[in-house]
């Protein structure tokens, strides 16, 4: 499984990046604003920075100016994957910035039958949103396995990008059910390595240690 770190904080994403935890990264309006940074800016610097596929999205509403805003964001690095709205503007946006060659996020994703068509536009990455979905009660997990065994019932090349993970345990379950790729916040990947008995158990081992009274160096 990859990660990707979404986020545009580019002190968190180097040091996930330097531990080798960072495939990718998503970023979308709303992370860039929070940044307080230049969206060229800060985009460029992360591209800089990760090896892997770096999400910008577009924020035009209609095909012809994702697709104006798309070939401009593509022209910031070469590691760019330009990030479209599942609607059906962005589905049009697609076909075209896909055909020319670049990859695309498409993102928002809330249903199979809309994976469905993100595929058959050429769709480098489909973004279903688990937390979003859990949030009003439905099951964000199912929707990534009906995803799963209908892009393999059809050898869709589109890999399945589990987006809006709120705990850990949307990661494990994610990659149970086989997804391609999570992107979460830097502070869930780093809660991957808690667990309370590690900690509980490290505890005991350091009293342990200290009644001996020895050093290792």
């Amino acid at each position: 499984m990859k990660f990707f770190v979404d986020t545009a904080d580019v002190d968190a994403i180097r040091e996930l990046n330097d531990l080798g935890m960072v495939d990718g990264v998503t970023t979308n309006p709303s992370i860039i604003a929070k940044s307080g940074r230049n969206i060229e800016e800060v985009t460029r610097e992360i591209c800089e920075m990760v090896a892997g596929p770096v999400s910008a999205e577009v924020v035009a509403n209609d095909a012809e100016g994702m697709i104006t805003e798309g070939r401009h964001l593509a022209k910031i690095a070469s590691n760019i994957t330009i990030k479209v709205p599942l609607t059906w503007d962005g589905l049009k946006a697609c076909k075209v910035l896909s055909g020319e060659g670049h990859k695309l996020n498409v993102t928002l994703c809330f249903s199979a039958a809309q994976a469905i068509l993100a595929a058959k536009a050429g769709a480098t990455f489909i973004s279903p949103f688990i937390g979003r979905l859990d949030d009003i009660n439905l099951d964000g997990m199912e929707l990534i396995a009906q995803i799963r065994e209908i892009y393999d019932n059809y050898d869709f090349k589109t890999e399945i990008l589990a987006a809006s993970i709120r705990s850990v345990n949307h990661i494990t379950d994610a990659a149970r059910i086989g997804a391609d790729v999570i992107t979460a916040p830097p502070a869930i990947i780093k809660a991957m390595a808690s667990h309370v008995l590690t900690d509980k158990g490290l505890a005991q081992f350091n009293a342990d240690w200290a009644k001996t009274g020895q050093k290792i160096v």
